[in-house]
Order: structure tokens, then C-alpha cells, then sequence
């Protein structure tokens, strides 16, 4: 089955009410939350730098996508210890420790990820990084076309965890959330937890200009940036909007608000 929606379209918000965008996806499924820590323990103790195979990831209804490249071996970490290391990117807000902690702690999402580690780890989980269009659709509420994963109403902190005021997290600092902690409030159309604030996600895309049409497309085009979507736990409420698409930084690029969701081909 295939959908069809606009992309980066709610109708209502200031530069999100043009229809140039329209796009078809077919059935997939996101995970309904952000990669946490206690998963990603058990990625590392299985990591190896070579672990992923060629062409694993493919997602089956986009024949350009190539799936994994073992030239993107390289961009991995060597070794585990490498990769524990490149975990620690902020010595205040990194969510990675090198013992397991509480259940609480445990559930906070993974950060400090590189678009590499992340894709990675999603293959090794049985899925992949979701295309953008992927991502938005679900944010939107497909055909709702909701200016917030919840709907219309605007954000605070029972909504998400972002910058209002103040941080809904650690007021004066700011910092992550166990995932769900807003649910069921917060949550998309299709049962999703954090599609807005908390960590950034990673999509499969390279930052460009949309194409006109998108038939479960991706951009595969090497550019400078990935895109990410979602905003964060330090981000104001204008990139929470569903329609919103940045790219934060390069795929190597490592930050306290970066992390990942995974998708599902069915």
C-alpha cells in the first residue's frame, strides 16, 4: 500500500502552506521511540568496525538506494573502545556511561551519534535510518498534515521536551528525557513518542532542495550535510513543526543533541 502526502505542508504555519511537494511513500514502520542507551550497550558490545554487511539496510521500495557501502567502513570507529569514546562527545549532557545504570538512565536516548553509527546501528537492528519523507509523513500524521507530531496546539512542556522559557529538562542547563516521558500527549498520529524535541534524528538523506515529486525517494547525492529532523531539547518551539527540516552538521559530526530512530520495511 502507498500513501501520499506534502511534504513540509501543514497549511497553517508561516512558510509551510505551499503544496509544491507532494510525495508517496509506501508501508513502512518507525520505531515508536528514539534509540536509547540500554539498546545501544548492546550494539557496542557486538560492534566491530566491519560488521555491516554490503547492500544491508536496502530499503526495498526506493531502487536507487544502494543500502550499506563497506566504503563507509572507514567513517566508523576502529575499535569499540574508539566508538565508547566517540560517545562521550560533552562531558555534561553525553547520555552514554561505560556501566549500565538505572532503568531510568537506561532510557534516556543515545546521543552523541554520527550519521555513520547511527545507520549502522540501525542495519544491525533489523532496520534502517527512515528517508526524510519516511520521517515527515509520520510526524505530519500522514494525510493530517498536523503542524505538530500531536497535532495543532502549541508545545510545552507536557507536549515535549524543548527551550521554551526556560528547558523543560534541567532548567538553567537543559538536557534529554527518558523517551515517552510526554507520552501519550505528545506522541504522532501513529503512536510515535519525541518526534518533536528531545534529540535530533537522523534521516537517510543528504541535504538538498526537495525534488518536485517524491515516489519513496531519498537522496542518495553526496552533498556536505544529512538531514536531520525533530529538533531538540535546546531548540525553541519553531523546529518542532513537523514541516521543519535542517542539517545540523556533516554525517561525522558528533553533538549532545543528535540521536536516531529506526525504520522498518514490512
Amino acid at each position: 500500500m502507498t500513501a501520499s502526502f506534502y511534504r513540509s505542508y501543514d497549511g497553517v504555519s508561516s512558510g509551510y502552506t505551499s503544496k509544491d511537494y507532494p510525495a508517496q511513500v509506501s508501508d513502512f514502520r518507525l520505531d515508536n521511540y528514539e534509540v536509547t542507551v540500554g539498546r545501544f550497550r548492546k550494539f557496542v558490545s557486538a560492534y566491530a568496525q566491519n560488521m555491516i554487511a554490503s547492500g544491508a539496510g536496502k530499503n526495498p521500495n526506493n531502487a536507487s538506494d544502494p543500502g550499506w557501502d563497506t566504503a563507509w567502513n572507514a567513517n566508523l570507529p576502529a575499535t569499540q573502545a574508539a566508538l565508547v569514546s566517540a560517545l562521550k562527545c560533552s562531558t555534561t549532557r553525553q547520555t552514554w556511561t561505560d556501566s549500565a545504570g538505572t532503568a531510568a538512565a537506561e532510557s534516556l536516548p543515545i546521543n552523541c551519534l554520527d550519521w555513520f553509527e547511527a545507520e549502522a546501528f540501525c542495519i544491525w537492528d533489523g532496520g534502517r535510518l527512515p528517508t526524510e519523507a519516511e520521517w515527515n509523513y509520520a510526524a505530519a500524521g500522514g494525510t493530517a498534515q498536523r503542524v505538530y507530531p500531536w497535532g495543532n496546539a502549541a508545545p510545552d512542556c507536557t507536549y515535549a521536551n524543548f527551550r521554551n522559557s526556560d528547558y523543560c529538562v534541567s532548567p538553567g542547563t537543559g538536557g534529554v528525557n527518558r523517551v515517552g516521558s510526554e507520552s501519550p500527549k505528545g506522541d504522532g498520529l501513529y503512536g510515535q513518542a519525541d518526534l518533536a524535541g528531545n534529540v535530533w534524528e537522523w534521516t537517510q538523506d543528504w541535504y538538498a532542495p526537495y525534488t518536485a515529486k517524491c515516489n519513496n525517494c531519498a537522496n542518495v547525492s553526496v552533498s556536505s550535510d544529512r538531514i536531520d529532523r525533530g529538533g531538540s531539547y535546546s531548540d525553541h518551539a519553531t523546529f518542532l513543526i513537523a514541516s521543519y527540516r535542517d542539517s545540523v552538521g556533516p554525517p561525522l559530526s558528533h553533538a549532545d543533541y543528535e540521536g536516531a530512530r529506526c525504520a522498518r520495511s514490512r
